[in-house]
């Protein structure tokens, strides 16, 4: 017997998405669990950036903003071009944004268990 809290649409995609992608998503989501990516990619979600405009909003150095930049480009939530000297840095995929929200609502709906879990290191 079928649980009626088993939502259709899961079921499909779990249908087609093979167990041997589970290590790909897993990588896609550890992503976005590094809390200075999550921030770049926010601010950049709300336009085009270049890289000292990313250093500056996560007031981190500019060796690491370089190096989660790479990350978020390399596993493409983030495109970068290079404007004369400067890279800018825009949205791979516009399907990121709507991520992002869905992430942000399901974590505040959340937040109590999540601030509980003891299976998940607090972020550094």
């Amino acid at each position: 017997m079928k649980s009626a809290l088993v939502d259709p649409v899961a079921e499909v995609l779990v249908e087609l998405v093979p167990c041997t992608h589970l290590d790909t998503t897993a990588r896609f989501f550890r992503a976005l669990a590094d809390p200075n990516r999550l921030r770049l990619l926010e601010f950049i979600l709300r336009g085009e950036r270049t890289s000292a405009e990313c250093v500056e909003h996560a007031g981190i150095s500019q060796p690491r903003v370089s190096v989660h930049l790479s990350c978020l480009v390399d596993c493409g939530y983030v495109a970068a071009r290079r404007d004369g000297k400067k890279l800018r840095y825009s949205v791979g995929d516009p399907r990121v944004a709507d991520l992002v929200v869905l992430a942000r609502a399901l974590a505040a709906d959340n937040a109590k268990a999540l601030a509980c879990c003891e299976r998940i290191p607090p972020a550094e």
